[in-house]
């Protein structure tokens, strides 16, 4: 039968405990919330939402095409511009996601005959960009650079490393300046997902690259997302203009998509605008991702400290860590929930996002939850 493969597969991940499923919000949740990525509490914010209406107006709906034939509208460049100059590079490039905008920079920047060094924590964005590129692949220890100067010593050619700036499932961040130091000995560019880092990190939310003084070097470049810090939709590459030059030329996901749609970069113009009159946002999301630790440790959480705002909980096992997850939504409290394979360790846990506009009371609340919920 075609696709009968799919029912053994699902069986399988039943009997796993692995099985994933939907599970459609309302506009207005009850819940308390520390699952969605909104780390300054943006995306709802009156300036946030008008931004996107008043684009949605003047623009329409939808790009209409692809940026090189008619989805490039004065608001996209005017966003690339302010985000290029915010976190201190020389240019950007908007996509119509962060996944395309990781695609787009791995696949574009390690073409056949280069080597490609990849984190083992990574995210699947920039696994999957590895895969596609044409370059030689090699996976090395989380967050190792000897293990990354290793590498890099067994090949000669092209080659650039590949890694988040702060990695999604446990929070901690990449040493991107010894990183960038070993890229350098052997003339390797580095390529960085900052996806958790803007807004967060680096001066006023700058970012990662600005925290570690590598802002606009001509051999990092950065990727970013709109849809967590900036409470908007979409990605985009930050890096010397050769480089995103390179990229409108060459980048599959950004020569044959849709243009990121008008009003989703209206939002994140107006979430970066805010963002740069309100820095105190991002000091406060730092504030409240170590209270949460602090907070759940001392109630003998099993937590780990976060580098910015993403606070991970380890689970005793896939099942234990869904019924936890269920068992706190219950009790008023939406947390985010990894097992495998989202994990690369293969340790499940629940995922908690510090949010910049979190009472203290509100952390209360929910590290209570929490305790008085595990399995």
């Amino acid at each position: 039968m075609a696709f009968g493969w799919i029912d053994e597969q699902a069986a399988a991940r039943h009997r796993a405990g692995l099985t994933r499923t939907l599970r459609p919000r309302p506009a207005d949740s009850p819940l308390l919330d520390l699952a969605s990525n909104d780390y300054l509490g943006l995306a709802r914010h009156p300036e946030v939402t008008e931004g996107a209406v008043r684009a949605a107006r003047t623009w329409g709906g939808g790009a209409t095409g692809s940026r090189l034939v008619t989805g490039t509208t004065a608001l996209h460049t005017e966003l690339e511009r302010e985000l290029a100059e915010f976190c201190g590079f020389e240019a950007a490039l908007v996509l119509s996601s962060g996944y395309a905008a990781n695609l787009a920079a791995v696949t574009a920047l390690a073409p056949h005959g280069s080597l490609l060094v990849s984190d083992a924590g990574n995210h699947a964005s920039l696994i999957d960009g590895c895969r596609l590129a044409r370059g030689t692949k090699q996976v090395v220890a989380h967050a190792d650079p000897d293990a990354v100067r290793k590498a890099l010593a067994t090949h000669e050619g092209a080659a650039v490393a590949v890694s988040d700036a702060v990695f999604s499932v446990d929070g901690d961040a990449a040493p991107l300046p010894a990183l960038a130091a070993v890229c350098r000995e052997y003339g390797a560019g580095l390529i960085v997902d900052d996806a958790h880092g803007l807004g967060v990190l680096g001066d006023g939310g700058r970012g990662s690259a600005r925290a570690a003084g590598l802002a606009g070097a001509d051999d990092v470049v950065v990727t970013v997302t709109l849809s967590k810090s900036l409470g908007s939709q979409g990605g985009a590459v930050l890096g010397p203009a050769r480089v995103i030059g390179h990229l409108v030329n060459t980048a599959r996901t950004f020569i044959f998509d849709t243009g990121l749609a008008p009003a989703a970069a209206g939002a994140a113009l107006a979430a970066l605008r805010l963002l740069r009159r309100e820095p105190e946002r991002a000091a406060r999301a730092r504030e409240v991702a170590d209270l949460l630790h602090t907070e759940l440790t001392t109630a003998g959480l099993d937590t780990v400290r976060p580098d910015a705002a993403v606070v991970s909980v380890r689970a005793p096992s896939p099942e234990g860590a869904v019924r936890w997850a269920a068992d706190c939504r219950a009790a008023g409290l939406s947390v985010g929930c990894f097992r495998p394979p989202s994990v690369p360790d293969g340790i499940s846990r629940l995922r908690l996002t510090a949010r910049a506009d979190l009472s203290g009371e509100q952390v209360e609340r929910a590290v209570r939850l929490i305790g008085e919920t595990r399995p």
